[in-house]
């Protein structure tokens, strides 16, 4: 039982069952499609309800419904974004301010790097940055944010930081601390519960799953941000279209599934590459005797699909990729399909040949087959 009392349920359970209603009136649908439209109805003036929906830009039925359920799962009230870096900027503009700027990730996603460094910084907000895995204290202490923004396992480095550990020195400087949780999933890291206080994602990845839209969400630990947030969402027009918000739901039904075969696959493949001719650097956090994996397994309830490998140089990757007939070229992660990116020809500094691959759901011995057998050609 949980500490409310209501009965725990498994992670593929709260997947599947997330954001319904308690309670289905007989001859209602099973499976409940958008609701598209713009507007609502408002009756007559003396008929106005406070909390009834007026205008789409405020609010959604299919939005909530998706808030609920990513909600329960990352532990604190969640609002939708059309995209994960719709989420990050409205953190990164939201909690910061020229007296109390931000501290990022040096070697985190390099859009909001680019955001902070581009807009953020020119309005006289600080940014700072820290090594994933470098000391965050003493940089936290050395820049006092208003900010704290971390990404754990990093994209595309999957290294790790101890999120409780900064929280905690975050905290006594009355910084806010928001983890980007994309590469773990809310399945695979409970942010919140380590002591962050704002969690993102983008949902285009592992929770709809399926690499057919954009979609990003904040949760919080703290109603009060949990408002701002969604107050911000609002004035600003950030706003996530409502089939993409089911579709996203309709994909989050699976993420159990597709997480664990996803971690089979990352496993499989982390082990062979290792035994490589030509291959270098293989990092995948669920490895023993990864550099990563005691804090990962510490902080992380589940590993995921995504690992890193490097060739010799840009021609090796493109010869790879040429010769693989189950690996993807493309910049995404998180989907059913395997794929990969040199992750260098985005302005991230890692070596040339570095390359980010997000393993599917195919069958583990055919995509190492087909990995390996690529290789070997290179």
């Amino acid at each position: 039982m949980s500490g409310d009392g209501t009965q725990r349920v498994g992670d593929g359970t709260r997947c599947v069952r997330g954001g319904e209603h308690p309670t289905q009136e007989v001859g209602a649908p099973v499976h409940r499609g958008p609701v598209l439209t713009s507007t609502f109805h408002l009756g007559r003036p003396e008929e106005a309800d406070a909390g009834a929906d007026f205008y789409a830009r405020a609010d959604n039925p299919t939005w909530r419904e998706f808030e609920a359920a990513v909600g329960a799962l990352d532990g604190g009230p969640c609002t939708v974004f059309p995209s994960g870096m719709a989420a990050i900027a409205t953190v990164l503009r939201g909690f910061t301010t020229p007296g109390r700027g931000a501290l990022l990730p040096s070697d985190g996603y390099y859009v909001a790097r680019a955001l902070a460094d581009e807009e953020l910084a020119p309005l006289g907000i600080g940014v700072g940055y820290c090594a994933t895995a470098g000391d965050w204290p003493a940089a936290i202490a050395e820049h006092r944010p208003g900010l704290v923004l971390l990404e754990t396992p990093s994209n595309p480095g999957l290294e790790v930081c101890d999120v409780a550990a900064v929280a905690d020195a975050a905290h006594r400087i009355g910084a806010v601390v928001a983890v980007d949780n994309t590469t773990a999933t809310p399945l695979g890291q409970r942010p919140l519960e380590l002591g962050a206080d704002l969690v993102v994602a983008a949902d285009t990845k592992a929770v709809s799953g399926h690499g057919d839209l954009l979609l990003g969400h904040v949760s919080a630990a703290d109603p009060v941000h949990a408002e701002r947030i969604r107050a911000m969402r609002t004035r600003g027009g950030a706003v996530a279209g409502p089939m993409e918000t089911w579709l996203a739901l309709r994909g989050l039904g699976t993420l159990d599934l597709r997480l664990a075969r996803q971690a089979e696959n990352a496993r499989a493949l982390a082990v062979a590459l290792r035994e490589t001719p030509g291959v270098h650097d293989v990092r995948w956090p669920g490895l023993a005797d990864d550099p990563s994996h005691v804090l990962a397994r510490k902080q992380m309830r589940r590993w995921n699909g995504i690992l890193r490998f490097t060739l010799r140089d840009v021609h090796a990757v493109s010869d790879f990729l040429s010769r693989t007939t189950l690996v993807d070229s493309a910049t995404s992660f998180g989907g059913i399909r395997t794929s990969a990116d040199r992750r260098a020809r985005w302005g991230d500094a890692v070596p040339e040949g570095l390359v980010r691959l997000s393993c599917g759901i195919e069958d583990p011995a055919d995509l190492v087959a087909d990995v390996l057998g690529a290789l070997g050609q290179v």
